[in-house]
């Protein structure tokens, strides 16, 4: 039966005699299998023996079948298959049970199966799946080991904003290095197209009148403010409908600073949060819910919120400015040296000086914000970890990297995520590990770049300690079997298909769940690397941790070449039988090089 449509898938090419290798690209692609130029080039020149440039029709069923006939999987097959040749309705069902942990699956579950993946029409009558259908199941959408069910917004996002893990970035105008890089209006657009929430802009006097972006005091380029501001609004949520914070870093002169209230108000439009929910005070910041497609202003603020709600209905009155509370706009304008029209526009997010746990417990409100520096925060988050999370339990807290890292280099946010921090701020334009934790992380929730935070992180009378875990606390048993690679990216040093590939699986979350493990390697071969190596974790606190699985091309004794990882929450990751998806060292997808593995954890 597969002899037959295999034949009659390629029967029309081969009416003309041998194939190109240009028509042997265009014929795999009749068969829906995802295939990789440069492995089907080498395998295409092995092939070849005659230099001819053509291949016939048994080298062409060489080609597809080392592409696509992957053996690990055809094994698995054959297990589950009571005659080696295909799988019945009762045993696929049997399959999804018993090695999918989809307890739901039935008959019904089974035949959408066999309907959607099985190319043979004969098998499809009969209820059946070969092993072609079976081949194209186990490559899909639907054995990734990122949860379907997580790929959507599917946390209660009804919760004040403080109790989000919110996606940030620092410098975010900067595609380069932080001295002497280019400001590039492409920084912003990309990372709003990577689920970015909190943007950063750094808001200079410019000529003319007319605010300019860069990092000041260096020789990074220059970009308008008005256009960083319309380029936002267009970008602002394709991704995601949830709310966008602009964290200004406001170096303007008042004079300037009222032309970047006009900007904001003039572009933004409707989507600028420029009063409360109702005009009502409110006494905890919104949700993500009811801020959904607005964008709030991060800056520091004249006086209170309340005296501007109150300053605002006695200018609806028409009556003059007169003076409110303990202060007057003629007296606060003149010491903090910023416009009333920007500081009207901060209304969730006021910045305020850290200056110490007591100090915020006793004299900070909810709607404002602190931002401390990555050198300090590791310190706190070291020494003072559970006044930490009391912290952040009741405050948006920001956490940006120190000025000292010039190459625009990122600190580890795992950190700071352990103990709530919400903003917890990192070069985007810098691939690395720190980025893989970052956009695994926020593949989560369906990449909305919101994430609740685990209840014990929530509240304010915590008894949860990142270095002191509670002794009743059970740990995860997480069992990855590593089976095998396919279609790696081969070796950046290498004219040929071949690499020596190792994986290593990382576990980052509480310093008691740090964790890694290696794979041997396997020399030269990088289109179907075997492992079948197993690896086991104690995972102590499931909710904050992340399992990285980074493929290495071992060039020698010392010295690894990163051919690809994926990154994803631990609580994230299905059981059974999964392809892992690599991404490069830029975070673009290698599709189709993946992982196959085996996932069981007991919880």
């Amino acid at each position: 039966m597969e002899t037959r449509w295999f034949l009659n898938v390629i029967h029309k090419k081969f009416k003309k005699g041998k194939l190109s290798f240009e028509n042997t690209l265009e014929l795999l692609g009749n068969f829906d299998i995802p295939f990789d130029y440069i492995h089907v080039k080498y395998i295409f020149k092995a092939r070849n023996s005659l230099k001819s440039g053509t291949i016939g029709l048994d080298d062409f069923r060489g080609i597809y079948q080392a592409i696509a006939h992957r053996s690990e999987i055809h094994e698995l097959f054959k297990t589950h298959s009571p005659n080696h040749k295909v799988l019945p309705l009762s045993n696929l069902v049997a399959f999804l049970k018993n090695e999918q942990f989809q307890l739901e699956a039935d008959e019904t579950t089974a035949s959408q199966l066999i309907a959607k993946f099985e190319p043979i029409e004969e098998a499809r009558r009969n209820s059946e799946m070969t092993f072609e259908g079976f081949l194209r199941y186990m490559t899909s959408e639907d054995c990734m080991i990122f949860k379907t069910e997580h790929q959507s917004v599917y946390q209660d996002m009804t919760r004040p904003l403080c109790e989000y893990f919110i996606s940030s970035s620092h410098n975010t105008y900067l595609i380069s290095d932080q001295l002497i890089g280019p400001s590039h209006l492409w920084g912003y657009a990309s990372a709003l197209m990577k689920g970015c929430r909190c943007l950063e802009i750094d808001c200079w006097d410019g000529p003319c009148n007319d605010p300019v972006v860069y990092h000041g005091h260096t020789l990074t380029s220059k970009i308008s403010f008005k256009t960083v501001i319309q380029v936002i609004n267009k970008y602002a949520f394709l991704v995601s409908n949830y709310p966008l914070l602009l964290s200004l870093e406001n170096h303007c002169s008042p004079r300037q600073q009222e032309v970047i209230a006009d900007y904001l108000t003039s572009i933004l439009g409707d989507k600028l949060v420029t009063s409360t929910i109702d005009d009502k005070m409110p006494n905890e910041l919104p949700s993500p819910e009811a801020l959904k497609f607005k964008i709030l202003i991060k800056n520091k603020k004249l006086g209170t919120l309340e005296e501007t709600l109150a300053r605002r209905g006695i200018d609806k009155c028409h009556s003059s400015c007169q003076s409110i509370g303990q202060w007057s706009p003629g007296v606060l304008m003149k010491k903090i040296k910023m416009a009333l029209e920007l500081s009207d526009l901060v209304i969730y997010a006021k910045t305020r000086q850290f200056v110490s746990f007591e100090d915020s417990r006793e004299n900070q409100l909810f709607y404002e914000n602190t931002s401390i520096g990555e050198g300090r925060a590791r310190k706190l988050e070291k020494l003072q970890a559970d006044e930490f999370i009391q912290h952040t339990a009741r405050f948006l807290t920001r956490i940006y990297p120190k000025g000292t890292r010039t190459t625009s280099s990122n600190y580890n946010p795992q950190e700071f995520w352990n103990v709530g921090c919400q903003l917890v701020a990192l070069n985007f334009q810098t691939p690395g590990l720190q980025m893989d934790l970052q956009t695994g992380k926020f593949l989560d929730n369906g990449g909305s770049g919101y994430i609740l935070k685990p209840e014990y992180l929530r509240r304010i009378d915590p008894e949860f300690s990142p270095y002191t875990l509670a002794t009743n606390r059970l740990p995860v048993l997480l069992t990855i079997k590593l089976i095998s690679g396919h279609q790696l990216p081969p070796s950046s040093l290498s004219s040929t298909n071949k690499a020596n590939p190792l994986v290593v699986i990382e576990i980052y979350g509480v310093p008691e769940d740090q964790a890694k493990q290696h794979s041997c390697v396997v020399k030269g071969n990088a289109l179907c690397p075997r492992w079948n190596e197993t690896f086991t974790f104690n995972i102590q606190v499931p909710e904050l941790a992340l399992v990285r699985f980074a493929v290495e091309d071992q060039l020698s004794l010392t010295a690894n070449d990163l051919l690809g990882q994926y990154t994803l929450p631990f609580l994230s990751m299905n059981k059974g039988y999964r392809q892992v998806p690599l991404l490069s060292k830029l975070g673009v997808s290698l599709r189709p090089a993946s992982l196959f593995v085996h996932v069981w954890y007991f919880d």
